[in-house]
């Protein structure tokens, strides 16, 4: 499912998310001249490297197969890990900004573009900033406690994305997504409850995640940031609510897909 947009307005201009898409595209931008993934290795969360600070870590460089009286078999070429930029549980917080490719980065920041604004807008600016770090810090630290012994750097905003995405969840219940969604060939338009939506979506990564932990194949993707990500956000969204520390919702905008809103004013008693 791809949302397109949702049938909230925001009260206030959400400099914070601005701020945060700015940043993660300028620090992408970055990346692409580091040919070598130094970054990623720098700033990236590698998790042996927080739960053993002191154990030197080992990259897998390439693999090649070679021939022994058994049989062809694997053969990992190793090297040293670039040393961490900063102390590694800080690595905690960094790899939230950085991106492994295109789709990585635009794929988060289009969820963080929809749901981000709404979010901020009800918890304010300088809430919602502590909040997404927050979020972001505990999704890596879920994915690092899931296998401390990994040696493959961990980068992305898709856990803080996820903590996001829940806290919309608590915050605009009745909030619709319109979305495209593939049936078999063919792309469908479909309008969906907010809470459909974002519920399937952790649904999956769930699912994912419990197939990964179990499974000796890895698919690269940090599935138990995304659920721990999401957790979060939606825990912390629902305490501020019953603190009553977040403003007032705003009401929904109904929206078609094509159809104009027209507005009429009077000026001078004259219909314009």
């Amino acid at each position: 499912m791809i949302p397109l947009r949702d049938n909230i307005p925001s009260r206030t201009t959400p400099w914070v998310n601005y701020g945060i898409i700015g940043l993660c595209g300028l620090v992408f931008f970055y990346q692409l001249q580091d040919q070598q993934s130094v970054l990623v290795e720098q700033y990236g969360m590698i998790p042996v490297r927080v739960a053993h600070p002191d154990k030197p870590v080992q990259l897998t460089e390439r693999t090649t197969i070679v021939l022994t009286p058994l049989g062809p078999a694997i053969q990992e070429v190793r090297r040293p890990a670039a040393a961490p930029a900063v102390a590694p549980w800080q690595t905690l917080l960094t790899c939230i900004f950085l991106h492994g490719g295109w789709m990585h980065i635009i794929g988060n920041m289009w969820m963080l573009w929809i749901f981000g604004d709404n979010v901020e807008d009800r918890m304010g600016h300088s809430r919602y900033l502590t909040f997404y770090v927050f979020c972001g810090f505990v999704a890596s630290a879920a994915h690092m406690l899931v296998d401390t012994s990994s040696a493959i750097p961990t980068i992305g905003a898709s856990g803080a994305v996820a903590g996001v995405m829940g806290a919309y969840m608590v915050l605009y219940p009745r909030a619709q997504v319109l979305s495209v969604v593939p049936i078999f060939f063919f792309l469908q338009m479909i309008v969906l409850p907010a809470p459909v939506f974002l519920g399937i979506w952790f649904l999956l990564q769930f699912f994912q995640g419990t197939f990964a932990v179990i499974s000796v194949q890895s698919s690269g993707v940090a599935w138990w940031a995304h659920i721990g990500g999401f957790i979060t956000g939606f825990v912390a969204a629902w305490l501020l609510k019953q603190s009553d520390s977040t403003t007032p919702p705003v009401e929904t905008v109904r929206r078609g897909t094509d159809r104009p809103t027209v507005y009429r004013i009077y000026v001078n008693d004259q219909h314009r």
